[in-house]
């Protein structure tokens, strides 16, 4: 058994993509690879394909109730707390960024300035699993709604990363009077806001998703969406999974460490002139979110479409 670590959210399942293949292919002819994340992404993992999830909400707490597997790889972070947890299911081997701290001095120097595709494809390659960056695609589900609408998702994690909700909802008015079918979709922390911006950009209440969609059903709407406007957050990565012309709207952090993959029809703006760590402490919208006008916003969303290829 391989046993994988990657227990976080949407946007670090998708990214992990193509390092989770890397590992498939280096999995001996019907061995089983476990994926140990949390719960609730199980129809996330279920569309990535080939995992058998072994549900874990974070790194405090685990008692693997698993056989030993032969290898074990930290797609979760540089240690030493996940490499610690890993060691714990006494793997054969591991393979994981150096961390003397974590017993576990061998293995790739850890980079902050990697993208986050790019890091774990370099951490499985230098065990010699290569891995494709551009292997982000996952399984396309059947509708659960419309095809062809396009998705506003407001929310994000932290207050630094959300672009003001009336910029939003200007985005969402000038995009219905283009012919868009728009929806809001977020958690259900976030309904209220989607509510406000359906309403200020003249939407029915129908046009509000936000709280009534699991994973599985976001990933559905997207992937058979026209278009994803989004702040820097797991459904900008859903439409890079399934190649859905986006724009993404960075503040924190540069699109350099987070960005959607090289394609015309993926737009980030960001101006701001270094990426912080992590999210920006604070309640308000980090400076940089804040430059973005939504002018710029539908431009990019204009050019995103037009550029899609059939």
């Amino acid at each position: 058994m391989i046993l994988v670590l990657r227990a976080l959210g949407v946007g670090d399942l998708a990214t992990a993509v193509p390092a989770l293949r890397a590992v498939q292919r280096a999995a001996r002819p019907g061995e089983r690879v476990a994926l140990a994340a949390p719960a609730w992404l199980s129809p996330l993992v279920e569309l990535v394909g080939g995992l058998d999830l072994v549900p874990t909400a974070g790194l405090t707490g685990v008692t693997w109730d698993l056989p030993a597997p032969r290898l074990a790889v930290n797609l979760h972070g540089c240690g030493p707390e996940s490499h610690r947890l890993l060691a714990s299911a006494h793997p054969g081997v591991l393979w994981a960024f150096a961390n003397a701290g974590a017993g576990h001095p061998g293995g790739p120097a850890w980079s902050e300035e990697d993208h986050e595709v790019h890091r774990w494809c370099r951490l499985t390659g230098h065990y010699g699993a290569p891995a494709d960056p551009a292997d982000l695609a996952l399984t396309v589900p059947s509708p659960v709604a419309a095809t062809g609408l396009t998705i506003v998702h407001p929310g994000a994690k932290s207050p630094t990363r959300r672009w003001p909700a009336r910029r939003y909802a200007e985005v969402a008015r000038s995009l219905v009077a283009r012919g868009h079918d728009v929806v809001v979709t977020g958690s259900d922390d976030e309904a209220a806001a989607a509510t406000w911006i359906a309403g200020e950009a003249g939407l029915a209440p129908g046009a509000v998703l936000a709280g009534r969609t699991g994973v599985g059903e976001l990933a559905a709407l997207v992937a058979h969406a026209r278009l994803v406007i989004s702040g820097d957050t797991g459904i900008a990565h859903l439409a890079s999974a399934y190649a859905t012309p986006s724009v993404v709207l960075f503040g924190p952090m540069s699109p350099g460490r987070w960005g959607p993959p090289p394609r015309a029809y993926h737009r980030a703006i960001w101006h701001g002139t270094r990426a912080e760590p992590g999210d920006a402490p604070g309640p308000d919208p980090h400076p940089a979110l804040l430059r973005i006008t939504a002018r710029e916003v539908l431009e990019a969303a204009d050019a995103a479409v037009s550029l899609r290829c059939p």
